[in-house]
């Protein structure tokens, strides 16, 4: 796959995966490199994380369980050094706290195994085409501030308990702040998506994170998704 720099032209979109089953790691490289991509592999944490910090990488592909540094802490070490390499973790592990634990961490989003290489795909270029702004280690909107590395959210400094799913709608929420996401968007990010889930939970998840932080902060914009203010 190839995008156009600046000047006019064609650079090759450069991935890392890291992954330590070697079959899985061959399959992705293969099918990546047949989409255009260029790919290389790291088998191990340590050697993911040299390569992320110095390779120039568009994304990378992470796994969770990993030898010798897990996926969670390569991406925490990343990002306490403000790299913004956009990251899709991997994992096996398909429990609600294990996805938000994959977020709360740094990574951009979260796939389960076994998962569908289409999926993968869309999430990757996804991630691609939204790039890697900075993005503050505290997320603030108004008055709402999330802390992820304390897994804390307070609303004009009084703290709000929050269940996992809707702290990872709220995460991702506040991470989109501004801008109109869709039922389908919120779907395909905060819930698993090997597991078919009807469009109404996300509604019922925005009525909770309603009562709980007021109804104001989140908006519905008829026909087209959700939208927190401040």
């Amino acid at each position: 796959m190839a995008s156009l720099s600046k000047d006019g032209t064609l650079v090759c979109v450069r991935l890392l995966v890291v992954e330590d089953e070697a079959r899985l790691a061959t399959a992705l490289q293969r099918g990546l490199q047949g989409e255009g991509f260029a790919v290389d592999v790291a088998g191990d944490g340590p050697t993911g994380l040299e390569m992320a910090r110095h390779g120039g990488y568009d994304a990378m592909i992470l796994d969770v369980m990993l030898p010798g540094l897990s996926g969670y802490r390569v991406v925490r070490q990343l990002r306490a050094e403000e790299h913004w390499l956009p990251v899709l973790m991997l994992s096996a592990k398909d429990g609600e706290y294990d996805q938000a634990d994959g977020l709360d961490c740094g990574a951009d989003d979260y796939l389960t195994k076994p998962f569908s290489y289409v999926v993968l795909l869309a999430r990757l270029r996804a991630l691609l085409r939204r790039g890697a702004p900075q993005r503050p280690t505290v997320l603030t909107v108004g008055a709402l501030r999330l802390d992820p590395a304390e897994r804390r959210v307070t609303l004009d400094g009084a703290e709000i308990t929050l269940t996992a799913r809707e702290y990872a709608l709220l995460e991702y929420l506040m991470r989109r702040a501004g801008e109109v996401v869709s039922k389908t968007e919120l779907l395909d990010h905060v819930w698993d998506a090997s597991i078919e889930t009807a469009p109404n939970a996300v509604e019922v998840y925005v009525g909770y994170l309603r009562r709980k932080l007021g109804r104001d902060v989140l908006e519905t914009v008829r026909g087209a998704g959700y939208r927190l203010s401040s």
